[in-house]
């Protein structure tokens, strides 16, 4: 399995719509290098930083808002 196809479950789990995921998780991935590439940053907590955000706005969407 790949690193995006896994990225892709976790997404899914996360309450990603499973036809969005491997898209999804190409961008994050890209954007993670990209915050990654600035001093201070890591590839992983650039990341965890992202897998958060989409969690919080999933959870919101659920919430009605």
């Amino acid at each position: 399995m790949t690193p995006l196809s896994e990225l892709a479950r976790g997404l899914v789990a996360l309450g990603c719509p499973e036809a969005k995921a491997e898209e999804m998780a190409a961008q994050l991935d890209k954007r993670a290098r990209q915050l990654a590439a600035q001093p201070g940053r890591t590839y992983d907590e650039s990341l965890r930083h992202l897998l958060g955000l989409m969690r919080q706005g999933w959870a919101a969407k659920d919430r009605g808002f």
